[in-house]
């Protein structure tokens, strides 16, 4: 396919970092990832927003802002995600970037996600018409394999989501390819036998496309399955799922990352044991970090609630001590965040200038 050749490189998110540190940015707002990638403690979310014109310009411009400041080079989209468009809004943003050489394809760390029926807001086609008439009479679909109206991970229906992925960022390697609450949306529904022979087939597919240079990794993106404890029908054991991917891919396989929920007021991923490596129980932190998985964060700001009425904490402002919070927790690499106005963006790209916090004062605010 056509597109932006390369993917993040150990060299290159090292030579992201040594800029960031000359203009005195802290080391520890550097982290080191599976695959020796340097990465920023905060990355860009795209979530939040309508379909329109207007937000694909403030996702654009929060893209050039976060990057060419020196303090970002994580990026964190989905297929469905206002209906495609954010995508490609951030397609837009790194073909001018990389265009005009303010930075390299090879210093930028790059994740999608692809699970639920994402229909294109270009098309002007109905969600319903959409996955009708595109999704299922195409045939990259089976309706058998929709999970509750809204989820399917068949690697027909993967294969199809990674390619418009592909094409909607300009990209022809995606760093890193995200299954979109998948277990959250299917163990309910088809139970823990079912859904391990679907998350094999899923592994296998992603496992050629990553030889064939497609994507860089695979991971989960989740919200409940992680955090939440056995015997809870939405619990997924991490370990069970490293064990997969080990099978499947030998120890050099691809399921590398996984991200969930955390904030002040979603700590459980710090605090609750709800996992088990080894037969010992474990924090969803400590057993990412065991198994040798990055792990990535979302809803720092609690979709903006702890922004508005969060604690303030060494003069931050709510929103800065939130993200401050997320970003040192032990064994975060990234605290995910969704900014596009000007205001917020230049507010929350402070937090890049601070130390993280030590893990004593961590402990004490997560008390």
């Amino acid at each position: 396919m056509q597109g932006i050749a390369g993917g993040a490189s150990a060299e290159g998110t090292r030579r992201f970092a040594a800029r960031g540190e000359r203009a005195r940015l802290p080391a520890a707002h550097f982290r080191t990832a599976p695959g020796g990638l340097t990465l920023t403690s905060l990355g860009l979310g795209t979530y939040i927003g309508r379909p329109d014109a207007r937000t694909d310009a403030a996702v654009e411009e929060a893209v050039r802002v976060s990057v060419s400041s020196g303090r970002i080079n994580v990026l964190d989209t989905a297929i469905n995600y206002r209906y495609q468009r954010a995508e490609r809004s951030v397609g837009r943003a790194l073909a001018a970037l990389l265009g005009d050489g303010r930075v390299a394809r090879e210093e930028l760390f790059v994740a999608t996600k692809a699970g639920y029926l994402a229909p294109d807001a270009d098309l002007g086609l109905d969600p319903e018409r959409y996955v009708k008439e595109v999704l299922l009479a195409g045939g990259a679909l089976d309706a058998r394999d929709i999970v509750d109206g809204s989820h399917a991970m068949s690697p027909t229906y993967l294969a199809d989501q990674l390619e418009r992925s592909r094409r909607n960022l300009g990209l022809r390697t995606i760093d890193l390819f995200y299954l979109h609450n998948a277990p959250d949306a299917q163990l309910p529904s088809v139970g823990p036998d079912e859904f391990r022979e679907r998350l094999r087939r899923a592994f296998e597919l992603l496992e050629r496309r990553r030889a064939d240079g497609a994507i860089g990794s695979y991971g989960l993106a989740t919200w409940d399955s992680l955090r939440v404890p056995s015997p809870d029908p939405r619990h997924l054991e991490l370990e069970a799922v490293v064990d997969l991917a080990r099978e499947i891919g030998g120890s050099a396989h691809g399921f590398r990352f996984v991200q969930f929920p955390f904030s002040v007021a979603m700590p459980e991923a710090a605090h609750l044991r709800s996992q088990t490596v080894g037969g010992r129980p474990r924090t969803l932190f400590a057993a990412a970090a065991e198994l040798g998985l990055g792990v990535f964060t979302s809803v720092p700001l609690h979709q903006g609630q702890l922004a508005r009425a969060g604690p303030s904490v060494e003069g931050l402002s709510p929103a800065q001590s939130a993200l401050q919070f997320a970003r040192s927790a032990p064994g975060t690499l990234a605290a995910l965040v969704g900014q596009k106005r000007a205001e917020h963006l230049a507010e929350n790209l402070q937090v890049a200038g601070l130390e993280p916090w030590p893990e004593s004062t961590f402990r004490q605010l997560l008390r």
